[in-house]
């Protein structure tokens, strides 16, 4: 990895943060984008006291010009692009599908489904040439899970993502670009501030569960984001040349109960 050139969205804290790090430690120049630029400073920060060089680049992934000035920005700054982790994403409001307002439903669609489609849109260009290797952020809501209450809209953006993920990686198999997609399970991270659960409503659907004793996966603890991002770091190396196309959950088999 040592001299590419990485783009990771939502690089200030959690799962990009640690793989901005983890890159950033294999020898990769790394573009930070945030939606704002004073979030990822301490991530910069981290690279660079590593010896490490990172550029930060502000942007609402959701916004088409943001997304673009953004990428365009790192490009012009390292000089090429080689991997992407399009990574940016929010909970949003859980709610019964009926209290789900359209705008809610907006808010959550376009930051995580529309905000992929736009990272990876606007990276192609820059990756044509020499070829590269993308992985989104999806989730095993919406994919291999679907228990979530009142998670209708976060699990329609991640199944999206899914298939996204899958035409993407076909059609831009020509270039030499591979895409892969990942789905975390639940990972310690501080997602939880974008999340805005109506707790009354919820609890008209929620479905009562119980588990057999001791079939807790693994711990009963949560993954790491250094987890994830040693997860997404071989796969955007060439130890996984020949991976594209396919999801990879990271849940401590979990959604296999």
């Amino acid at each position: 990895m040592k001299d590419r050139v990485a783009i990771i969205t939502g690089a200030s804290s959690g799962i990009g943060e640690a793989t901005a790090i983890r890159f950033a430690k294999a020898g990769a120049k790394v573009g930070l984008i945030d939606i704002k630029e004073e979030n990822a400073k301490k991530v910069k920060m981290a690279i660079e006291n590593q010896n490490g060089q990172a550029f930060i680049a502000e942007a609402d992934v959701k916004d088409p010009e943001q997304i673009q000035q953004a990428i365009n920005s790192i490009v012009d700054h390292f000089g090429q692009l080689d991997f992407v982790f399009a990574n940016a994403g929010i909970n949003g409001k859980l709610a019964p599908i009926e209290d789900i307002t359209p705008t809610e439903w907006d808010e959550t669609l376009e930051t995580n489904l529309k905000g992929t489609f736009l990272t990876v849109k606007y990276a192609i260009p820059h990756m044509k040439k020499n070829g590269g290797s993308i992985v989104i952020t999806s989730s095993i809501n919406g994919n291999r899970e679907f228990a979530g209450f009142g998670m209708a809209a976060y699990s329609s953006s991640k199944a999206g993502q899914m298939a996204f993920g899958k035409m993407a990686a076909l059609e831009l198999s020509n270039y030499r670009i591979r895409v892969n997609i990942i789905c975390p399970g639940w990972i310690k991270t501080n997602i939880q501030e974008n999340t805005f659960p109506e707790k009354e409503n919820l609890e008209k659907i929620e479905i009562p569960v119980e588990y057999p004793e001791g079939s807790q996966p693994l711990d009963g603890e949560p993954g790491t984001p250094e987890e994830v991002a040693d997860l997404v770091y071989f796969l955007g190396s060439d130890q996984a040349s020949h991976i594209s196309g396919t999801e990879v959950y990271i849940d401590g088999a979990s959604t296999l109960l």
